[in-house]
């Protein structure tokens, strides 16, 4: 038998019920049985209703669930999902969806299901699980699946709680004896204070609270470095993010830099500027980059709010005329707020982040950030009273990095 740790044995042996659901940490261990348990339960299917695998989206169900099985079984046993949304299991078809939509899953609506496996189902549209409730229809249906924990409020927080036939485990991280100890250390270090400490360390259902950045907020000076020390550093890449204001809000600037290793961020420069006609926003650019060049040598991208096509053309005219031509403007990418959220809160933990005195409007506009206490959602608060132009420039900067930068 593998190597497994008391909980992950508990569960292979006891999750018998309709539904049996794994609830807690990330890297707690809570997955890694489920290689073993969903190959166990294919081959016990009897072809009575569907086999279904959920998750997120296709692309996290191949992450998550079928890369690792591939390596386990190989590739004659565990195949890759199709054009048609199904995927050979162990010599059986098996239908391998997003559950992100509704519409995701049209193509299992109506059909009975025998065994179904759920990935990250705190991410899936309650209207798919409220189907799926239905579906598990034949005398041996069940579901296995795994979540890390949300809002107390969340749909499928209540499910939990309900009486429904239910076999529930909780994982905290330190549930998983086969983890480096350091890199638990420095997980701990690095959501300490925030609310995500509570859910991807001790595996809490918790509600998103007050201020987002409680560890810079609690202590910003610790991230000054002075623009000396940011000039000796030698940044491999500074980019330029910039959101576009209206008639509420400014336009944001923000220069940031990396290096090489992507072992930190800088927020080296911000500046905030009253909306104008678009000749004067291009004259602001170009002066902004300038500025940045002069201190910190070069500046090699600018990532632009995609919202504002015309306004981006005008900038790449003006840097063209300003012989700033090879500077590459693009689209940001506009990652999900919440893992540009995620990366902060983990750079701010290692203290690898840092803002000189020429981003005093980054320093405060992340001791300003708050959750939205009126939304069920993790949502950042966005009412005017606090700087989101700012935080969306900076982010733009980094988010195409966010892996290397904590991975």
């Amino acid at each position: 038998m593998q190597k497994w740790s008391v909980k992950q044995l508990d569960f292979w042996l006891n999750a018998n019920q309709r539904w049996n659901i794994k609830s807690g940490a990330t890297r707690s261990g809570k997955t890694y049985m489920d290689y073993f348990r969903i190959a166990k339960k294919i081959r016990a299917c009897k072809g009575l209703g569907l086999i279904v695998l959920l998750g997120n989206t296709k692309g996290t169900l191949e992450r998550n669930i079928l890369d690792p099985m591939r390596e386990i079984y190989g590739p004659a046993l565990v195949g890759t999902i199709g054009s048609n949304n199904t995927v050979r299991l162990f010599g059986k078809k098996v239908y391998a969806l997003g559950a992100d939509k509704k519409n995701q899953v049209a193509r299992i609506q109506g059909a009975a299901i025998e065994y179904c496996y759920g990935d990250e189902i705190t991410t899936w549209s309650e209207d798919v699980f409220t189907m799926l409730k239905s579906r598990l229809s034949t005398w041996n249906s069940c579901f296995d699946g795994t979540c890390n924990p949300d809002q107390p409020q969340h749909w499928f927080k209540k499910f939990l709680d309900s009486s429904a036939d239910i076999y529930h485990q909780h994982y905290t991280i330190f549930d998983n004896p086969f983890l480096d100890p350091k890199f638990v250390k420095n997980l701990c270090e690095e959501y300490a204070g925030t609310v995500y400490y509570n859910r991807f360390i001790l595996g809490q259902w918790t509600r998103a609270e007050g201020a987002i950045y409680k560890q810079f907020a609690a202590g910003s000076d610790k991230y000054l470095l002075s623009v000396e020390e940011a000039v000796k550093r030698r940044y491999r890449f500074i980019n330029v993010g910039i959101d576009f204001g209206g008639n509420k809000s400014k336009h944001a600037f923000v220069a940031g830099g990396i290096p090489g290793n992507y072992s930190e961020y800088t927020a080296l420069m911000s500046e905030k500027q009253e909306p104008a006609d678009p000749l004067t926003l291009e004259k602001q650019v170009v002066a902004f980059v300038i500025k940045v060049i002069d201190i910190f040598g070069h500046v090699d991208y600018i990532y632009c709010d995609s919202a504002e096509q015309v306004l981006i053309k005008g900038i790449m005219n003006a840097l063209e005329k300003a012989q700033l031509g090879h500077i590459s403007v693009r689209n940001a990418r506009k990652a999900e707020v919440n893992d540009r959220i995620r990366c902060a809160t983990r750079l701010h933990g290692r203290h690898r982040f840092w803002y000189t005195e020429l981003a005093t409007t980054v320093k405060e506009a992340i001791e300003q950030a708050v959750w939205d206490e009126k939304q069920q959602a993790d949502t950042r608060l966005d009412d005017g009273s606090s700087d989101i132009d700012t935080m969306d420039a900076m982010e733009y900067t980094y988010e195409r990095d966010m892996k290397r930068l904590i991975g």
